[in-house]
């Protein structure tokens, strides 16, 4: 796993594993929209799928990045190399780190209420309001958490 911390791919002091990772975390709300969607075209199953899927998937990706990071040396000898101020880049990752856990716990809870739902054939149905509405605020919360992540990603590599 040491190709992890080699000279990543977008041309930045960032090793591969974090370029790979923002990568993926830039292109998340637009992942979240073709979910969406699949949803307003009707494809009730495909979406439940897809978002399913992409839950895990961004899990796995979490995973990965810790692990990463674990590797690097962690914010500490990130920041070494940054112009920007350390404690203010401190503050913006607890911020992000914040935001993209709560994210996932949305997230989480928005499909295991989908899947209860529809498990009672209330969904798509009788809590479809309130399922978009919840929907609504995770798609939010992933956007924010991309523009974070790309955030903590610019202050660590770019700046």
């Amino acid at each position: 796993m040491e190709y992890m911390i080699e000279a990543g791919f977008l041309g930045t002091r960032a090793p591969f594993f974090m370029d790979g990772v923002v990568v993926i975390v830039a292109l998340l709300p637009f992942l979240i929209g073709l979910g969406i969607w699949l949803a307003i075209l009707g494809q009730h199953k495909l979406h439940y799928l897809f978002q399913t899927i992409l839950l895990l998937f961004t899990i796995i990706v979490l995973v990965y990045f810790e692990y990463g990071i674990k590797l690097g040396g962690g914010f500490t000898e990130y920041i070494k190399e940054s112009s920007i101020n350390p404690t203010f880049a401190l503050y913006f990752l607890i911020f992000h780190i914040t935001i993209a856990s709560m994210t996932i716990i949305i997230w989480a809870w928005t499909i295991k209420i989908a899947f209860a739902d529809r498990k009672r054939r209330a969904l798509p149905g009788v809590y479809s309001p309130s399922h978009k509405k919840l929907g609504r605020r995770v798609a939010f919360f992933i956007l924010l958490t991309s523009i974070t992540g790309v955030g903590v990603y610019w202050i660590l590599f770019i700046g």
